[in-house]
């Protein structure tokens, strides 16, 4: 028996992070607040967590282009973009992982290169527990979310 599968959009967007944790909620709410703003006639689904699981390599299965977004304390302000390559990651664990490992499962699993896969870290400043996003992160966010119609543009 063959279980047909839903079309999927060619585009992901998937943010990560902890919204009890100050800036480290900036992957899930680039992910809320993209939802509200962007006007792109491409199709994309959008996808955030709590984090990187290796179940979430299923996720790319279909796509064109896949944008993961984190806040990063080591990128420089107000955020970076870089592409993405598989790779080992020794530290992951089966319940968190790298994006690089995530692209390593997907290729490990499904015996094929992963789509083209783009790293937004929006720079973030407090992490700590109970902290509201700082003031500085959500400008970090704001100039993410305008680069990011740029890039969702440029599927079409």
């Amino acid at each position: 028996m063959t279980l047909a599968l839903e079309p999927v959009a060619p585009l992901l967007v998937f943010g990560w992070g902890n919204l009890s944790r100050g800036d480290d909620a900036l992957g899930p709410l680039f992910i809320e607040r993209l939802r509200v703003v962007a006007t792109s006639s491409a199709a994309v689904d959008y996808l955030d967590d709590y984090q990187l699981q290796i179940e979430h390599a299923l996720d790319l299965v279909g796509r064109q282009r896949v944008l993961f977004v984190d806040a990063s304390l080591s990128c420089r302000a107000p955020f970076e973009a870089t592409q993405l390559r598989a790779a080992p990651d020794s530290s992951f664990t089966s319940h968190a992982l790298s994006p690089q490992a995530l692209l390593q499962v997907f290729s490990d699993l499904r015996a094929e290169a992963p789509p083209s896969c783009t790293l937004l870290a929006i720079r973030g400043e407090r992490f700590e527990l109970g902290a509201p996003p700082s003031s500085a992160a959500l400008a970090h966010l704001a100039a993410a979310l305008a680069w990011t119609t740029d890039w969702l543009d440029a599927s079409q």
